[in-house]
């Protein structure tokens, strides 16, 4: 039989995962590539890849890679292939372009016609027929991925992305994909588990999804047989009884897996799940093989019936939850929960955060990473037994205040001189630059010494107070050591800026979740003013982790005070307003805020009324995405001179529907907001996403400008990464 140079993709980091998978299915030559898992094999290989794997996201058939250096190297690439081989003229084709590091392409739409118009234009000289274009069911789906000069022209066998398996409502949103569910359930041992006949249950199981990857592993059920459609279907060398001989064969294997599966639970505090996954458990067709019950978390125990196996979730997250104090509370009573009901059963979850894992009180293995989309995750694998468990200490945060308090009371030598020193030496300089610029908010020292782990902020007001945020320190670093210098920079703030200690507040700042910084924390409700660029603005320390004000967009904000005269101005993911009030006192024509919380736009209108009386000044509550999708489509949009877009990185709140990633969903944010500029506008895009990368060929078709060096303070230059800046306009 004729042999195949074949590709696989996989979600991010589960490549040698899908290479192990890939070997047992028969592949030959496996090696891990920049892009996916490259192999050989024959047709009925690459049948098998497609029917059986349970990771990979597409399985391509390689035609050929040649390198291209100019547009005309990729058509010329292309039309040498004898797509008569593979296709006849009048079918329909669809065309996916990817590019990497590529001089000579680097818009992917431009790729995707140029690969296009070679396959046409060649079957249209032979036979004077050309194939039609079909983005969603083509008779045949060529992919292209450029590499530097390499390109690499393949035909998409696997059509949609493989981890469509069939049984998902496309109307339910889940939190997790089939394929990533399928390698947390092996990395966890699972099939090794099943064939002992342990039983698998899942507390918090959402609408079924590893659920049914586990059923489907223990059943021995290829995770391919439910879909309708292949991207071979339509392939002219496609073979139909090699197909469905293998697809026979598997439909066999179903039928005998069936009659063993072992016990498959799923609870959820949740109807609407519950609801959700016996949809899914229907449409696998795994009736009255996996039970469901409404139960709440601390209610989770197995019956006593049920033979130990492996207890499996996917939990909320902080964004996926309420503030940060929820989150830890959750997972402390859930690891209560595993103490008091799981022992001698193995255990696997999914944390964004290996805090949290902490918080259950349980010792892992070695954690793995994993990518829940974009959000880099941790699996965490423990065995329930005495000897694995512990008391989380602190158990939360009042907990570590109390306990830092403590050792700073009574103490004489703190043991921070160079902290100190640094902070003296900052000040001269700042203080003098600050006073020139007329600045009174500003970041005196962040980590400037490894050893002392904290951001210093001064805000200046009646009275002069100073934020104290403690970054999470690396693992190699002591706990009780971080503890002992967190306590002697506290006790050297109030010496060094000549204040009560009441006026220093302290913030425990983790890898930042969503909107963790806006959640509440405390209920003083005291709120200070303090004075930017002719502004007046109100901040409050002791109730969130941001004071309401981020220092360090002081440059953007006075930028957009200073062309805003005349101006009708949208600030969108506003916040507490502070872009909007310096736009009306710039002298804006009108402005319009735009933020889903009550709070913060009480909180902005708060601050605008500090500043102006009356005037043309709109405040909007709307999720920002929602709003701007819904205005962009209007036969006649808002019109706005002026646009600042500030959004978080990544949010799954409660209060929205789908969830939202920067990197991945910039794009249409951008062109929605676009949409909404009046002739010769301006739009400034914002975000703190470190390895952020703008999609420049997407928006190719708009002028981009990276301001991030005019957009860094003096105090930020030392983390010259706090944000990104773009100024874009059409």
């Amino acid at each position: 039989m004729t042999s195949f140079s074949l590709f696989a993709t996989s979600p991010k980091a589960l490549e040698q995962l899908l290479a192990d998978e890939l070997s047992m299915l028969g592949a030959q030559n496996i090696k891990q590539t920049v892009a996916g898992v490259a192999f050989e094999g024959t047709l009925e290989t690459a049948y098998r890849v497609c029917l059986w794997s349970r990771i990979a996201n597409r399985v391509l058939l390689v035609l050929d890679t040649f390198d291209v250096n100019s547009q005309d190297d990729l058509y010329r690439g292309v039309k040498k292939i004898n797509w008569f081989e593979h296709m006849k003229p009048d079918d329909s084709i669809a065309v996916t372009f990817s590019a990497k590091n590529s001089k000579a392409i680097n818009n992917t739409h431009f790729g995707a016609l140029k690969v296009k118009d070679a396959i046409v234009d060649q079957m249209r000289a032979k036979f004077n027929k050309r194939p039609s274009v079909d983005t969603e069911q083509p008779s045949l789906r060529i992919n292209v991925y450029l590499h530097g000069e390499k390109a690499q022209l393949s035909i998409d066998l696997s059509g949609e992305s493989l981890h469509k398996r069939g049984y998902r409502d496309i109307n339910i949103k889940a939190p997790i994909k089939e394929n990533l569910a399928a390698a947390i359930l092996i990395r966890s041992g699972w099939p090794a588990i099943a064939q002992q006949s342990g039983s698998l249950i899942d507390p918090m199981c959402g609408s079924g999804t590893l659920l049914l990857e586990g059923a489907m592993i223990a059943a021995d059920i290829a995770p391919g047989l439910l879909r309708k459609h292949y991207g071979f279907s339509g392939w002219k060398k496609h073979d139909p009884e090699l197909w469905q001989t293998l697809f026979d064969e598997a439909e066999r294997r179903k039928f005998e897996g069936l009659k063993t599966l072992p016990m498959i639970v799923g609870f959820d505090q949740s109807r609407h799940s519950l609801n959700a996954a016996a949809l899914h458990i229907e449409l696998a067709g795994f009736n009255g093989k996996i039970h469901l019950e409404r139960r709440e978390i601390a209610d989770a125990r197995p019956a006593a019936g049920w033979t130990p196996g492996l207890l499996v979730c996917n939990p909320p997250y902080g964004e996926r939850l309420g503030n940060a104090e929820e989150t830890a509370e959750l997972y402390q009573n859930f690891g209560n929960t595993l103490k008091a009901g799981f022992a001698g059963w193995q255990a696997a979850l999914i944390v964004s955060d290996p805090e949290l894992g902490f918080r259950l009180g349980i010792r892992s293995q070695k954690p793995i990473t994993l990518y829940n989309g974009a959000l880099e995750c941790k699996l965490l694998r423990m065995t329930i037994a005495d000897t694995a468990f512990f008391i989380p200490k602190p158990k939360n945060r009042d907990e570590r205040l109390a306990q830092i308090a403590e050792s700073v009371t009574g103490s004489g030598d703190t043991g921070a001189e160079m902290f100190a020193n640094r902070v003296r030496k900052n000040l001269k300089k700042l203080s003098k630059w600050a006073k020139q610029n007329r600045i009174d908010c500003y970041r005196v020292y962040d980590a400037d010494l490894p050893e002392y782990a904290v951001a210093v902020d001064l805000y200046q007001g009646d009275k002069t107070w100073i934020v104290v945020q403690e970054y999470e320190p690396p693992k190699s670093i002591d706990p009780d050591k971080a503890d002992q210098r967190l306590a002697g920079v506290l006790a050297e703030i109030p010496n060094l800026f000549d204040i009560p200690k009441e006026q220093v507040f302290l913030k425990i700042r983790r890898k930042q979740k969503s909107s963790d910084q806006y959640e509440k924390q405390g209920d003083n409700n005291e709120f200070h003013v303090i004075r930017e660029g002719g502004c007046r603005l109100r901040v409050n320390f002791a109730d969130y982790l941001d004071t309401g004000l981020f220092l360090d967009h002081r440059p953007m904000r006075l930028r957009i005070q200073q062309e805003a005269k005349g101006k009708r101005f949208l600030n969108l993911f506003a916040y507490t307003g502070s872009a909007t009030v310096h736009a009306a006192v710039g002298g804006a024509k009108s402005t319009t805020t735009v933020d889903m919380s009550k709070t913060y736009l009480d909180w902005a209108e708060q601050n605008l009324a500090l500043n102006v009386a009356g005037g043309d000044h709109e405040f909007i509550r709307a999720d920002c995405l929602e709003w701007l999708a819904n205005e962009a489509k209007q036969p006649y949009a808002r019109q706005y001179d002026l646009i600042f877009l500030d959004p978080p990185t990544f949010s799954n709140s409660k209060r929205m529907d789908d969830v939202f990633d920067i990197q991945n969903d910039h794009v249409e944010l951008i062109e929605n907001a676009v949409a909404l500029l009046a002739p010769a506008g301006v739009l400034y895009f914002s975000t703190n996403f470190r390895r952020f990368k703008l999609d420049t060929e997407a928006l190719s078709d708009l002028v981009t400008e990276d301001i991030t060096p005019a957009t860094i303070p003096e105090d930020f230059a030392r983390n010259p990464k706090i944000h990104y800046c773009w100024r874009i306009s059409e």
